[in-house]
């Protein structure tokens, strides 16, 4: 049995890939799932299977060297995959220090006790935002140089200097995964898709940031956690991936779409099908920082690792709407937690 160390485990892409593992590997795998379980760790995403005989849930912060310590060496995992992380641009911006602090520390002692603990792969989540800004033309590739424009891109790409270094200097087995945006469920409603999703639905303006052309690449979160698997079991150590599904949207684009496809796929006699329309859109001003636009050149994973998306943009964004619409309940908590959270003084 392989033992998988997941960080960051109970938030968006962790609790999507752990869900990966299950139905891929069934009782193949232990799943150790180590979270914080800040605003953005939410236990409800992995309910229904908390209570299986190969998974645990270790609530630990990945700064706590004592309580790493406590899990590595009980538990000898064989690959861990680091997703923990504070992602969101504009609390970077506001409040840098928790960033270097979560995504740069926590990621230094991760290192030190997969090397203690000779683990036989670390995989770095990392996201194509440490690149910076491409303008109309061209792509990111695994080659280009790291240009980070806020905090986090800037938190996360010193973390994956620090991830090249342990395998350069201790010839820890390493990878770094650079992928573009995500989507899908379990997101948190702080990030756009499930943003316009749940203001669409309560009747409140819509934000766009500028113009709303700036451009995302997007990948339906599934892909990537194949992407994530591949990767962790077939990769040659010390090799950088981009992960990108060819999939190119002006914000506005896609906010207009979503906002279709909620008046299409609600039920006919809902009363917010009336007030759901183009006027919630509210442009406000512009992200400090903001990068123009992201695409990631995938080849390399495609060629050296057989992977390829399989879920089209079209497909993946109607079942995206359409679990939303399934799970109001799981978006009302959600948002629900970020006020809570805020609240209580977090940030």
């Amino acid at each position: 049995m392989k033992t998988y160390l997941i960080t960051g485990g109970a938030g968006f892409i962790g609790s999507n890939f752990i869900h990966y593992l299950m139905q891929k590997y069934g009782d193949e795998v232990l799943v150790i799932n180590v979270d914080k379980l800040t605003y953005a760790g939410n236990l409800s995403n992995l309910e229904n299977i908390q209570d299986r005989n190969n998974y645990f849930f270790i609530r630990a912060d990945i700064n706590d060297r004592k309580a790493l310590e406590l899990v590595f060496n009980k538990y000898k995992p064989d690959i861990v995959i680091n997703f923990a992380a504070e992602s969101h641009v504009d609390r970077s911006i506001n409040y840098p220090r928790i960033f270097t602090y979560t995504n740069i520390s926590g990621t230094q002692v991760l290192l030190d006790y997969a090397l203690k603990y000779s683990v036989s792969k670390y995989v770095q989540i990392s996201t194509d935002e440490v690149y910076g800004s491409l303008g109309e033309q061209g792509f990111f590739t695994e080659k280009s140089l790291l240009k980070p424009s806020s905090p986090y891109s800037a938190s996360k790409a010193s973390a994956d200097l620090m991830v090249e270094a342990y395998y350069k200097t201790y010839g820890l087995p390493v990878n770094i995964t650079r992928c573009s945006n995500n989507y899908g469920p379990f997101q948190s409603p702080e990030k756009l898709i499930p943003l316009v999703i749940e203001h669409a639905l309560n009747n409140k303006p819509v934000p766009v940031y500028g113009n709303g052309m700036n451009i995302r690449d997007w990948i339906f979160v599934k892909d990537h956690c194949r992407a994530v698997d591949y990767i962790a079991n077939q990769a040659k150590a010390g090799e950088i991936y981009n992960i990108g599904a060819n999939c190119e949207m002006e914000n506005i684009r896609l906010i207009r779409l979503i906002i279709d496809l909620l008046k299409e796929l609600l039920p006919y006699d809902d009363k917010r099908r009336i007030m759901i329309n183009y006027d919630l859109i509210t442009f406000v001003e512009d992200r400090k920082g903001h990068d123009f636009r992201y695409a990631v050149d995938s080849r390399k994973i495609r060629d050296d690792l057989g992977w390829r998306p399989e879920v089209s943009f079209e497909e993946g964004i109607r079942l995206t709407i359409e679990w939303y619409l399934r799970n109001q309940k799981w978006l009302r908590n959600a948002k629900k937690r970020i006020t809570n959270w805020r609240k209580r003084g977090g940030i």
